[in-house]
């Protein structure tokens, strides 16, 4: 990779993306994906992270998972726990993520949501009741391979792996999951067309990708 980094503390990191987040328009919501590749990059740690900056600058927060949005294991895994085919195309349940949470929140939607559809662990639906968002609140949706799906982002984090570091920090158990994150980066590129890329090699020592 060709583009500049500069490096920052995770405290300033967080610190820069909650002040760029809360700049956006206050007319409507703000649709944020954090994205990153699963049990390598803690998504999960940034999104939750930023909630309370983003608050302190007055903007309203809603996390979401996509790993609340993933398809039922009979769908998942007809063809098997270790295909990363399926991994990358069937796993996330694109229609429902869209439908219940970011077209509720495009500009004309009606901001009534829902925080979360499937539980992957018990494998059976959450029923939880919908959240209307005042206009101006922030979503912050963490997951894998979530650009190049036509989702609408108002803006999009990609924290980036150099393939080494992605296959040192890969669990031994989800290395069968590398050949999705390999297409995914030669089909979406997302280090290269996320609004923000972040550098997360070296978790303790992050860098932004120079504008």
């Amino acid at each position: 990779m060709s583009v500049q980094f500069r490096p920052v503390s995770p405290e300033r990191l967080v610190d820069e993306l909650a002040e760029r987040i809360s700049e956006l328009p206050q007319d409507t919501w703000a649709r944020i994906a954090v994205d990153g590749a699963d049990t390598a990059t803690d998504t999960t740690a940034l999104a939750d992270a930023l909630t309370g900056p983003l608050r302190l600058r007055g903007r309203e927060v809603q996390r979401v998972s996509a790993r609340d949005f993933l398809r039922a294991a009979s769908l998942r895994f007809e063809r098997g726990r270790y295909d990363p085919d399926v991994r990358y195309t069937d796993w996330l349940d694109t229609g429902a993520l869209r439908r219940e949470v970011l077209d509720p929140l495009a500009p004309d939607g009606s901001g009534t949501m829902l925080p979360a559809l499937w539980d992957p662990e018990r494998d059976r639906a959450y029923r939880l009741p919908r959240t209307t968002l005042p206009a101006g609140a922030v979503l912050l949706l963490d997951g894998e391979l979530l650009l190049g799906r036509g989702f609408a982002f108002d803006l999009t984090v990609h924290l980036w792996l150099s393939a080494a570091a992605l296959r040192r920090r890969l669990p031994t158990e989800q290395q069968w999951a590398l050949p999705a994150y390999d297409r995914y980066d030669r089909e979406v590129d997302p280090a290269g067309t996320a609004d923000v890329v972040v550098r997360m090699d070296h978790p303790r020592h992050p860098a932004i990708r120079n504008s």
